[in-house]
């Protein structure tokens, strides 16, 4: 056979001979047969000294490399062209040699038209280099460029180059082509090891490294991170392969090495220790993955030794390919676990800085943004593994409301108890509620929302809140039985419905508990009918009893008569039909007071809660209700007072005041009017507030608390909203930076308190002067009696004397005026003020009252100014109906503070220096009164003896 193939290339060689190389015409034969045989016996050297090629046979990486040429050629519809040849090449079955044929095109085609050895574009230099590389083994340099040289081998663009023969190898075929006497001596001379030719291995050892069969034999141990004969493990992060492998060989061992390393770390990994249940679960899960790799390790090794047995048996050692177990099915078939470890290595990784949520977050966005099947479905399984401590602390929090979190893991963290030390004020029931447990939105994982997670730190909250502070442990106890059940990742649809069903029901039911068990809306409606001034009949009632004692001194004042005044109050008034456990909260008491200050200024009410109700009416809460009831007490108080004095001018204008018609009744007029001013401001500045944004507002509370979805926070919510809206529409909030002091401070606050102020001031100048035309009437009623006395004594019934008092300026001149001057309507001692004859006290009067109604409408102007550039509508509305008929003038001005310059209205003094009516400067901004003196209390006081009295302030 051998023979027959070397004949028909020595034909085949002879004719091409012929036709690339004609006879000449003038030669003779033996000329030409001699040189028809030297040029075969040079065909036949070029074709033994050139040899095999140097790469391995790829009709692929052929085709590719013509291809490419063609591309480089700007020929691409010759590369068309080509494609469909190569196409119908591949059907040939009678062409063997495709891979030979186009290699010899693609060399023809880079050959030299002039002449030379055809050289390819890097093919043909991989013979020369393997030669060379064969060489530098031989003699022992390897140089540090070897691996470098390797790489660029393994990757050329030429192709891969054939296993490296050894120095006493003969190529393959070499014998096939011996010709029959001309040889040299080195194709004469016989191989030492002769090769088989279906193999790639000697059947002798080498000094080229360990068989395959001897790698596979040791690749379980290695798969398991065990050291063996041919790879051993020189650290725990490192494996050293054997030297003088073939670079394929040393392709597949470095795949092989990935899971062998990553075996061994995952394994150090399992069996370190950590603090926390879900780090305990990550080890567990990947425990139970690196068992599952041992598994498919044992049968790998299982097929490998039944390969081995097989060459045993067959004596085929040579032939490992025919045993259906290769270094490079190995990596096949441990490709999926290979992609395994690396994504658990990856996850170990980056779980050394997180715990808890945060690991699950990790895990499960592998899952979710990664578009490989095989990673989504390993992270799923892993989080079915991790992911069941998470859910045992779900359900022992949703049905039990206890948190089992030791290693803080959990998305609700609880917080340090507070030493009741450190916040007196502070609420028991408030503190657990608010500030016992907190969300820790950094911890919760992403399989869950945001919004589900609240859900379920109100859902265990309220559960705690209701066994702990509502002492209802048994329905807790009896719902967990009843509603209890396993969680698990991946059943989304039952953990939803188990979790809205325990909402709902827990939320019922703490609801239930603070409406009926703990009364929370009743109280919140006594509180707005006591303090925020909604019970009329009580509050007028309260403030007509409570008017003579809250007159006296603030140092004056005892709890015990202020509690008999507010249960007189309670008794005479609608209130007694409340419940007595809401009568028992309301007290009367006396907050913190300065030298100076009055009854009115120290009074207040107080309603007190009890836990758990504080938790909805913190004492946040019950300050902003006192500040409330503060502003409408002493609204009240200047209703009240302005009442009063209106009344005994309409009722003295049929009488007393009938009589000094003539001479005050300018007077009078100007005060009535102002008073009907004041009168109207306090009515309509009462009704907003008590209307317009309290019964709004308890409206919209009424609305948030009865929602059928409504919880405690709701609750707690709602009641904040509900006093904000109050404080900041009833001109309590509205605060400004002042650019003097450089501090913000209130901008209707004060300027109410100042002119509720200054309507007292004026009431006490109005009573002022109805005390002095109550005494003109008396000197007129005291000479209407001497003349008729006279008359019926048959005397002249007036002298001159007479005359002259009849004409003086002041009533009081009158030296008999001591025991009878004093009517019984007047309250002020006006016959003990001991003013001369010439005393200008009328004027003074009306100068008072002038300045004090000139400052209250300026006052006014600026308030509705500062009102209509508010942004809230209400608040706009209050300044239209204070001011309907425009006759005000609202204006917006620039408020100028100069500390300590507050401005004083004095009272008139005379030539004697004795003042008739002042107002005290304030000294705390609080608009309160000083005293210079005794305060007349009754109207009838002042006509009870004659002697002389010292002038006071009005009060």
């Amino acid at each position: 056979m051998g023979d027959d193939r070397a004949q028909r290339l020595d034909d085949a060689l002879s004719s091409l001979v012929d036709v690339l190389a004609p006879s000449l015409p003038d030669e003779d034969e033996a000329t030409a047969d001699k040189r028809h045989d030297d040029a075969l016996d040079l065909a036949r050297s070029l074709l033994d000294g050139h040899g095999s090629p140097g790469i391995v046979s790829d009709v692929n990486h052929a085709s590719d490399l013509i291809k490419k040429k063609l591309l480089q050629d700007n020929a691409p519809e010759k590369a068309l062209q080509f494609s469909n040849l190569y196409a119908r090449l591949l059907t040939q079955p009678v062409l063997s040699q495709k891979w030979s044929i186009l290699y010899l095109l693609h060399q023809l085609a880079d050959s030299d038209p002039n002449g030379g050895h055809p050289e390819s574009d890097g093919l043909a230099r991989f013979d020369t280099n393997e030669r060379k590389n064969s060489r530098e083994k031989r003699n022992g340099n390897h140089g540090n460029g070897h691996d470098a040289q390797v790489f660029r081998d393994a990757f050329a663009s030429g192709g891969l180059p054939r296993l490296p023969p050894h120095e006493s190898q003969p190529r393959v075929g070499s014998q096939d082509r011996e010709p029959t006497g001309q040889r040299s001596k080195s194709r004469n001379s016989k191989p030492e090891h002769p090769v088989d030719e279906n193999t790639t291995e000697p059947k002798t050892n080498r000094v080229s490294g360990p068989s395959e069969a001897a790698l596979l034999r040791d690749l379980p141990f290695t798969l398991q991170g065990l050291s063996s004969t041919n790879l051993p493990f020189p650290s725990s992060m490192a494996l050293d392969l054997p030297a003088n492998l073939p670079l394929p060989i040393i392709s597949l061992l470095h795949t092989l090495a990935e899971p062998s390393l990553l075996y061994r770390s995952l394994s150090e990994f399992v069996q370190s220790s950590d603090v926390g249940l879900i780090g305990q679960s990550l080890r567990s899960s990947v425990g139970s993955e690196l068992r599952s790799y041992l598994g498919l390790i044992a049968t790998l090794e299982g097929e490998i030794r039944r390969a081995l047995t097989f060459l045993e048996s067959n004596e085929q050692q040579g032939r490992i390919s025919k045993s259906g177990v290769t270094l490079k099915r190995c990596v096949i078939w441990t490709r999926e676990a290979t992609m395994g470890l690396r994504l658990m290595s990856l996850m170990v990784e980056e779980a050394k800085s997180k715990k808890g949520g945060q690991l699950i977050s990790m895990i499960h966005a592998f899952s979710t943004s990664h578009g490989d099947p095989f990673v989504g479905a390993f992270a799923e399984r892993m989080l079915s593994h991790v992911t069941r401590p998470f859910y045992n602390m779900l359900r022992q929090w949703i049905y039990d409301g206890e948190l089992s979190d030791p290693y803080h893991e959990f998305f609700i963290i609880e917080q340090k108890s507070h030493d009741s030390g450190d916040d007196p004020r502070r609420a028991p029931a408030t503190s657990v509620w608010e500030e016992k447990y907190k969300l820790e939105e950094s911890m919760i994982p992403n399989i869950i929302t945001e919004e589900f997670a609240r859900k379920v730190f109100l859902i265990g909250k309220s559960l705690n809140f209701i066994r702990y502070s509502c002492n209802d442990s048994a329905w807790v106890e009896a719902y967990c039985k009843q509603a209890s059940k396993e969680l698990r990742y991946g059943d989304t649809a039952t953990l939803e419905i188990s979790i809205d069903k325990a909402y709902k029901a827990t939320m019922a039911r703490l609801i239930h508990l603070m409406d009926d068990k703990f009364r929370l809306f009743e109280h919140l409606e006594a509180l707005k009918r006591y303090l925020l001034l909604g019970q009329g009949d009580f509050i007028a009632l309260l403030m007509e009893s409570l008017s003579g004692n809250l007159d006296r001194p603030a140092g004056s004042q005892y709890r015990h008569t202020l509690t008999a005044q507010l249960e007189h109050a309670i008794r005479g008034s609608n209130a007694q039909y409340d419940s007595p456990d809401t009568l028992r909260r309301l007290d009367a008491r006396l907050t913190e007071m300065e030298k100076g200050d009055t009854g009115w200024d120290v009074f207040t009410l107080e309603y007190k809660v009890d836990a758990p109700v504080d938790v909805v009416i913190t004492p946040w809460a019950n300050k902003q209700y006192l500040k409330i009831f503060n502003l409408l007490w002493r609204v009240k108080r200047v209703e009240f007072a302005l009442g009063s004095t209106w009344r005994r001018c309409m009722t003295g204008a049929r009488g007393v005041l009938a009589s000094v018609d003539a001479r005050m009744s300018k007077d009078w007029k100007t005060a009535r009017c102002c008073i009907a001013e004041m009168v109207h401001f306090v009515n309509q500045l009462q009704y907003y507030i008590l209307f317009e944004v309290i019964e709004a507002s308890w409206d919209r509370l009424q609305t948030e608390m009865h929602k059928p979805d409504c919880t405690l926070d709701d609750l707690i919510e709602a009641h904040t909203k509900y006093l904000k809206a109050i404080t900041h529409k009833g001109l309590l909030a509205s605060t400004r930076h002042n650019s003097v002091t450089g501090h913000r401070e209130d901008i209707f606050t004060a300027q109410l308190h100042e002119l509720l102020k200054i309507m007292l001031a004026y009431k006490d100048a109005v009573d002022g002067l109805y005390s002095f035309s109550v005494a003109e009437f008396t000197r007129r009623q005291e000479l209407a009696a001497k003349i008729e006395t006279r008359t019926a004594q048959g005397k002249w019934g007036l002298t001159e004397k007479d005359e002259e008092e009849l004409n003086s300026p002041n009533p009081f001149t009158s030296k008999n005026h001591g025991a009878e001057s004093r009517g019984s309507d007047s309250p002020f001692p006006i016959a003990g003020l001991n003013l001369s004859s010439d005393d200008a006290m009328l004027p003074a009067l009306r100068k008072r009252l002038q300045d004090l109604a000139a400052d209250f409408k300026t006052r006014v102007n600026n308030l509705l100014g500062d009102l209509l550039v508010q942004p809230d509508v209400d608040m706009k509305f209050l300044a239209v109906v204070m001011n309907f008929n425009d006759v005000y003038v609202p204006r917006k001005r620039r408020r100028e503070h100069h500390k300590g310059a507050e401005k004083k209205t004095p009272g008139p003094v005379g030539e004697t220096g004795n003042r008739i009516a002042s107002v005290a400067a304030e000294t705390d901004g609080k608009g309160k009164e000083k005293e210079n003196g005794k305060p007349s209390r009754a109207e009838g006081e002042a006509s009870k003896t004659g002697q002389k009295r010292t002038a006071v302030p009005i009060k």
